[in-house]
């Protein structure tokens, strides 16, 4: 299983983008393809042998970081959802960022919640 390394040069693979990488996963004796969709928050090495490229998503709330090896024949293909203009190199900064709107809506969240719980209270002592 060797690799076409000019061909995953010329992935779209750059911080800013959101990507979804094709992964072959082994179970048994049958190989299937997962997908994994993020954004790019870095890529390291440029296109040497240990070359990898991080990719990032918010699952159930809860941030998702996979690191992707380059040129690992387990990577099937990588397709361009999105592409964005960024002026970072690395994009860490997106990990707090994510964590600061993630805090601002339990916020919200407790806070209506306290507004329908006080709506409650005085339904029921009306009805009495």
């Amino acid at each position: 299983m060797s690799v076409d390394i000019q061909q995953r040069k010329k992935w779209p693979i750059k911080p800013g983008n959101t990507v979804k990488v094709w992964q072959k996963i082994k179970e048994g004796e049958k190989t299937r393809l997962q997908a994994f969709e993020g954004l790019v928050i870095a890529h390291k090495h440029g296109y040497e042998a240990g070359a990898t490229f991080t990719a990032r998503k918010i699952i159930d709330g809860i941030g998702c970081e996979r690191i992707f090896p380059l040129f690992s024949p387990n990577i099937e293909k990588v397709d361009l959802v999105r592409r964005a203009k960024v002026r970072r190199a690395k994009l860490y900064y997106v990990r707090e960022k994510a964590a600061k709107e993630i805090r601002k809506k339990m916020k919200q969240v407790r806070v209506v919640a306290k507004e329908v719980k006080q709506e409650n209270i005085e339904e029921s002592s009306v009805k009495e």
